[in-house]
């Protein structure tokens, strides 16, 4: 009985000692960094220069970085990250090439297995002195893969447009 006493009274000292902790020593957020992190793709592929997208949130919400920082967002992302931001952009130097997905070239691929080695999804798939391939769901389109290949048999194609794939073609703007 004695040793259920005290393995409680333990419990609840050292419960009300971590909700103190946590209130006391909490980290103070930026709010902005969280929406804005929710606007990026996610993707997690370095083309604007941060290790991921958390990283490229908090760059933009400190006013270190342009909202035109990702790629793969393309207009769309660039205009929300402006819009949360309350900022005006000129989108004229934006290219918005839609969804990539890169493609090899079978016959010249040596299976080298550098690209694979880069790609930050893991949509490389393929053995050492084997022909690699695209995993169509993992790609980002990031490119990463392109500089890697030393016979150049990756490149980077328009996402063919299928039922699964199939994206609503966006709005022309007046």
């Amino acid at each position: 009985m004695l040793a259920v006493v005290s393995l409680t009274a333990l419990g609840i000292a050292l419960g009300t000692l971590l909700g103190v902790a946590a209130r006391y020593l909490a980290v103070e957020e930026n709010p902005l960094e969280a929406e804005l992190q929710a606007l990026l793709p996610g993707s997690q592929c370095g083309q604007c220069g941060f290790v991921g997208c958390a990283q490229a949130a908090a760059a933009l919400a400190r006013g270190e970085a342009s909202p035109t920082l990702c790629p793969p967002g393309g207009r769309a992302v660039t205009e929300a990250i402006a819009a949360k931001l309350g900022i005006r952009i000129d989108l004229s130097a934006v290219r918005d090439d839609g969804p990539l997905l890169a493609v090899v070239a079978e016959e010249i691929c040596t299976g080298c297995c550098r690209c694979s080695k880069v790609c930050p999804t893991d949509a490389i798939i393929g053995a050492a002195k084997q022909i690699h391939n695209i995993i169509r769901e993992a790609c980002t389109g990031c490119g990463a893969c392109l500089e890697r290949c030393p016979t150049e048999a990756i490149g980077l194609m328009p996402m063919p447009v299928t039922l699964p794939h199939w994206i609503w073609p966006k709005p022309a703007v007046a």
